[in-house]
C-alpha cells in the first residue's frame, strides 16, 4: 500500500493572505498643462502590516482649486516634492491640497484617531487627488464626522463639501479679519473687493458673526439687485459697485456710514488689484491696513503716495499657507471656530458641483474638473 502524504500549506501562503488595497493617485513627473502631464497611477497599500504610528484612509472628496492647477503648471510658490514613494519609474508628485478622508485602519500606537473618523491633511501638498492614502497620525487633523457631531448635541454635522473645502477659503476670511488688527464689534468697518467671490462671501458672514460692519465691492451686472440682496443676507452691511468704488464723490457716502456707527474703516481685503485696489485703499481711515490675497485683474496694486505719507497706510500680503505652515496651534484654533459655526448652522459654505468617481481613469476625471472649474468649484466625490 502506498502511504498517504499530506501537504500542509503554511498560513503565509498567498491563498490565505488578504489582498492589499489597490489605490489610485493622480500624479505628474514634469510640470506643464494638466491635460498634458497628469496620469493615473495604481499602487498598493499593505494595511495588514502597519507600523505603530501609521494610518490608512480612504478619500471621501477633494476639490479642484486654482492653486492646484498652478502647482501642476509649476508657477505656484509652494509645490509638492517629486518622490518615488508611489513606486513610479521616475520621481512623481501628487496633486491636490484640500480634501477629506475617512480612517480605515490605525496602527497599534495611534490613540488620537479611530476607524470611521474624518480627517484632513495637516499640511499642504499632501496629495488629495487619490482614492486612498497611507500616512502617520501626524499627517492628519481630525474633524467631527456627522455622527460624532450628533452625539455631541450639535445642530448638524459637517457636509462632505464643508469638510473637503474647510482649510482654505473660510480660514482665509477669518484670519484676515482677526489676526492682524482688532476691529471693535458694532463700530468698526472693513471693505473688500471681490465681494461675490468665495472668500468674499465667507468674509461677509464672518463679519456678521463677529459683529463687524462691512462694505462689499462687486462688478456691475444685469442681476445686480439680486446679487446685492444675496450678499446682504449673508452679512454684508453695504454692497457697492466698482463704479461707486472709483468715484471720489461716493467717498462722502461711505464716511457717512462709518460716522453713524462711531467707528473707523480700518481694514481692506484685496483680491482684485489694479484700480479696484486703489479704490478700496482710498476709503481707509488713518493707520489703515490693506491685505492682498489675490490678483484677479492681473494688474499691479497701485497705492497713491499720499496715503502712505498722510494716512500712515500699510499694504501687506496674505497667504494662508505661509501663515499656518509652522503654526498648528493657530490652525487648530481657527478650524475649531469654523467647525462650530458650521455645526450651529451659522455659516454657509460655498457651493460645489459634485462629480462622483466611477472607478475608471482618475486623472481624466480631474482633468475634466479643471476644464469645468470655469463654471464653478468642482468637487470629486468617492463612494
Amino acid at each position: 500500500m502506498f502511504a498517504i502524504r499530506r501537504s500542509i500549506v503554511p498560513l503565509t501562503s498567498s491563498i490565505f493572505k488578504r489582498s492589499m488595497i489597490t489605490a489610485q493617485a493622480v500624479l505628474y513627473t514634469e510640470h506643464g498643462e494638466p491635460s498634458d502631464v497628469l496620469f493615473t497611477h495604481k499602487f498598493s497599500i499593505d494595511d495588514d502590516n502597519l507600523k505603530s504610528d501609521q494610518v490608512v484612509v480612504k478619500t471621501l472628496a477633494s476639490p479642484v482649486n486654482p492653486s492646484d492647477i498652478n502647482q501642476i503648471q509649476g508657477v505656484y510658490p509652494s509645490k509638492p516634492e517629486k518622490t518615488l514613494d508611489f513606486d513610479t519609474e521616475k520621481p512623481a508628485a501628487p496633486c491636490g491640497n484640500e480634501g477629506v478622508f475617512q480612517v480605515l485602519k490605525v496602527g497599534n500606537g495611534v490613540s488620537d484617531l479611530a476607524v470611521g473618523d474624518w480627517v484632513i491633511p495637516s499640511q499642504v501638498n499632501y496629495g488629495t487627488w487619490r482614492t486612498h492614502a497611507l500616512g502617520t497620525s501626524s499627517d492628519f487633523i481630525k474633524l467631527p464626522n456627522p455622527d460624532q457631531s450628533k452625539s455631541n448635541g450639535k445642530k448638524q454635522g459637517l457636509s462632505i463639501n464643508q469638510a473637503a473645502t474647510i482649510s482654505v477659503n473660510p480660514l482665509t476670511a477669518y484670519l484676515m479679519l482677526t489676526h492682524y488688527l482688532k476691529l471693535a464689534p458694532g463700530k468698526d468697518w472693513f471693505i473688500q473687493n471681490g465681494g461675490n467671490s468665495a472668500v468674499g462671501k465667507y468674509a461677509s458672514q464672518v463679519g456678521r458673526l463677529l459683529n463687524f460692519n462691512s462694505i462689499s465691492v462687486i462688478r456691475d451686472r444685469p442681476d445686480l439687485d439680486e446679487v446685492k440682496k444675496e450678499l446682504e443676507q449673508l452679512g454684508a452691511t453695504q454692497v457697492i459697485t466698482e463704479e461707486d468704488n472709483a468715484s471720489k464723490e461716493f467717498g462722502g457716502q461711505i464716511k457717512s456710514w462709518v460716522k453713524e456707527t462711531g467707528g473707523e474703516l480700518k481694514l481692506a481685503l484685496n483680491c482684485v488689484g489694479g484700480k479696484s485696489s486703489t479704490g478700496i485703499a482710498r476709503k481707509l481711515g488713518n493707520n489703515g491696513l490693506m491685505l492682498t490675497y489675490g490678483g484677479m485683474s492681473k494688474q499691479p496694486v497701485i497705492i497713491p503716495t499720499s496715503l502712505h505719507i498722510f494716512k500712515n497706510f500699510t499694504s501687506a500680503g496674505f497667504w494662508v499657507t505661509e501663515l499656518l505652515k509652522n503654526n498648528q496651534e493657530l490652525k487648530s484654533k481657527t478650524l475649531k471656530q469654523i467647525i462650530e459655526w458650521y455645526e450651529n448652522g451659522e455659516l454657509k459654505d460655498a457651493p460645489s458641483t459634485h462629480v462622483e468617481f466611477d472607478g475608471n481613469d482618475l486623472a481624466k476625471l480631474y482633468q475634466q474638473g479643471i476644464t469645468d472649474s470655469k463654471k464653478g468649484k468642482q468637487l470629486i466625490t468617492y463612494k
